[in-house]
């Protein structure tokens, strides 16, 4: 059993978790002050609805994938490599706008919150309604990212499901320690911190996503008996990522202790071609630009008035 998949998907899980526990925080907190804790159900309600629902399009996806691979060989290479790196992208581009996203307005997002459940609540009628979509739509956001990132990863079995639940069950402890307890957490290093981790695991997710990618365009050559690839070197066969520039398969295997972790981590390769290089650094320079440029000026999210 590979537990070295379990360290990503915990830290994302972590993180997720923790922006959806502290919108749940924020409006309990609200409701309480409020005193409306009658509402209470209806936050529960929409915690509990928004990660059935994710965990429903988890298990969709897998349905899928399963469904591609027992297609004839061919053309289960080419949509399952397809679906892969389509999977990959999205995976990146929902991490990195709610990364960036997250940052730059956390320093107004308290207020927000307060100010859509105040309107919420004032209304009798369908202030439960309202409350359960807020929350559901806070959860559905968080969970949907988790599940794409998972499936983008192509991680199955038990060890997803342990480490998310133990990202989920640290992300409540850190709600329960600031809100229950009055816990101080210093929320603007930790998700400095996590963000930065998130950046890099992101990028090895684009090595990821472009290596499948390549080899859908391969099989697509392949299937439909077509020229489209490059020249290369049958046993280190690249279609369009080019030369390959980083090999030392032989000496730091990625499939072996300690190269498995950074490849589950970091989206290290014993073997890089030069496209996958390219835009690694490119995602990484570009993705970092913006994420270091919306810290500027941010405070923790749960700052005093």
């Amino acid at each position: 059993m590979d537990f070295s998949a379990a360290l990503p998907i915990f830290a994302i899980t972590l993180r997720e978790g923790v922006e959806a526990a502290l919108v749940v925080g924020i409006v309990m907190a609200y409701l309480k002050k409020a005193d409306r804790s009658n509402l209470f159900p209806w936050v529960f309600g929409g915690i509990g609805t928004g990660l059935l629902a994710s965990l429903l399009v988890g298990i969709l996806l897998n349905w899928f994938f399963q469904k591609v691979e027992n297609t004839e060989p061919l053309g289960a290479a080419f949509y399952g490599e397809l679906w892969k790196g389509a999977l990959g992208i999205i995976a990146i581009a929902m991490l990195s706008w709610m990364l960036v996203w997250m940052t730059e307005n956390a320093k107004a997002l308290k207020g927000e919150i307060e100010g859509q459940i105040g309107k919420a609540i004032a209304n009798e009628q369908s202030a439960g309604w309202a409350v359960f979509a807020l929350i559901l739509i806070a959860v559905l956001r968080e969970g949907f990212e988790v599940v794409i990132f998972i499936s983008a990863k192509l991680q199955t079995g038990i060890v997803p499901i342990i480490s998310a639940i133990a990202g989920l069950v640290g992300a409540v402890a850190i709600g329960i320690a600031l809100f229950q307890f009055g816990i101080r957490i210093n929320l603007k290093a930790f998700f400095q911190a996590m963000g930065i981790f998130l950046l890099l695991i992101v990028a090895g997710l684009v090595v990821s996503a472009i290596g499948h990618l390549d080899k859908a365009i391969a099989a697509y050559a392949n299937l439909y008996q077509t020229s489209i690839c490059l020249p290369s070197d049958a046993s280190l066969s690249s279609c369009l990522l080019g030369d390959l520039v980083w090999d030392v398969h032989d000496v730091f295997p990625d499939n072996q202790f300690p190269a498995i972790l950074l490849k589950a981590m970091f989206g290290f390769r014993d073997r890089l071609f030069l496209g996958q290089a390219i835009a690694y650094f490119a995602f990484l320079t570009s993705a970092g630009f913006l994420y270091f440029q919306s810290l500027t000026g941010q405070t923790p999210l749960l700052a005093k008035k």
